[in-house]
């Protein structure tokens, strides 16, 4: 019996107006109370392998030096409650959403789908962001709707792998796959330096794909998630009283490394790599959580020095736009000239990790 395969035929990605990663860099350094805090933080900064990071607040630089955004979100005074977070999102991630659909070409009103996957952790909204992309994209009302929410970095492979599932079980589906994240809505107050650090990482962006099982583009194969013992902690993104609260433990890029060095030599049908060999893959996806998660994984692997290059290209034109971010890698993929197999990897809360592998084809 013939097996329908699910393709991702294309991606369409979209940041915000506004880079700030300069800007908050320089709001950071002029916060830190000693010399030698700034010294590191800049020191980080500019090893972190990234150039730019967007968002809809749009940088100021007051008089004085103080450096807030036009809006004053961020200002001088108290900053805003997590009510007025989700505000921001209410009225940003619509547009952002919308902005990646459009940019997948044509009207997708019109290119009959039956089937919406939403993957957002940075907002939350009723009636959802489903139900409002339905309505200002003109989709059909009818379109069967899911939402993946705050899974953290990894929701991508979530959300394409349910959008595998409904095309194995039904092959005339369209499935439109959207992930949508507005990290800078929560920026903390801290003057902890590895909470600095951490928010140092994030960037807004959404992404569109097209699932279908028409030929040409990303043919998805099977998915596997596993789990790292003992690391419940190393990961974590709470709510609290201003915004979502993301902590990212040092040990991360470590305990990562160690897993795939285990998974690399265990090399089992039961493990990430299925029994393959690194050498296998010509192709490597893996969430750009940072250059030292990118790092972890060249070493973990074992993998060569241009391995990861389309997700080093990410994480330095645009930051981790946590969910987005293995998107915006897939597409970078999808328009260049290389071909053939790959395996998809992100990290996230748990510490577990998602993966699937894939062929790209012409």
């Amino acid at each position: 019996m013939t097996t329908t395969i699910a393709r991702i035929n294309r991606i369409g990605t979209a940041n915000p107006p506004f880079e700030v990663h300069d800007a908050f860099v320089r709001f950071v350094a002029s916060g830190l109370p000693d010399a030698r805090s700034r010294h590191v933080f800049e020191r980080m900064a500019a090893r972190s392998g990234i150039a730019r990071r967007y968002s809809f607040l749009e940088p100021l630089t007051l008089d004085d030096g103080t450096v807030t955004d036009v809006e004053g979100f961020y200002g001088t005074g108290s900053w805003p409650s997590t009510g007025q977070r989700m505000t921001r999102y209410e009225r940003d991630a619509p547009k952002l959403a919308l902005d990646a659909i459009a940019a997948l070409g044509g009207d997708i009103g019109s290119q009959g789908i039956t089937h919406l996957i939403v993957a957002s952790c940075t907002g939350f909204m009723a009636p959802g962001l489903d139900q409002t992309i339905i309505a200002r994209a003109g989709l059909n009302p009818g379109v069967e709707r899911t939402v993946v929410g705050f899974m953290g970095c990894y929701a991508a492979v979530t959300a394409l792998r349910s959008a595998h599932h409904i095309i194995r079980s039904e092959p005339e589906a369209r499935v439109l796959v959207v992930t949508v994240e507005l990290c800078t809505i929560h920026f903390q107050r801290s003057g902890n330096l590895a909470s600095l650090l951490a928010m140092l990482l994030f960037g807004d962006g959404a992404a569109a794909a097209l699932v279908t099982s028409d030929g040409g583009g990303i043919a998805l194969q099977d998915f596997r998630s596993a789990a790292i013992p003992g690391t419940a902690d190393a990961i974590t993104w709470g709510i609290g009283d201003q915004g979502f609260d993301m902590h990212l433990g040092g040990e991360v890029p470590t305990r990562i490394a160690k897993a795939l060095a285990a998974e690399s030599a265990r090399n089992d049908d039961g493990g990430l790599l299925r029994g393959s060999a690194v050498d296998d893959f010509t192709l490597f996806a893996v969430h750009a959580g940072g250059r030292t998660v990118l790092d972890a994984v060249e070493h973990g692997l074992g993998l060569g020095a241009d391995a990861l290059a389309p997700s080093r290209a990410v994480l330095h034109d645009s930051g981790n736009m946590s969910s987005s971010t293995l998107m915006f890698i897939l597409a970078r993929m999808l328009a260049g000239q290389a071909r053939g197999p790959g395996l998809a990897l992100a990290f996230g809360p748990g510490m577990a990790a998602e993966s699937f592998r894939f062929m790209l084809e012409d």
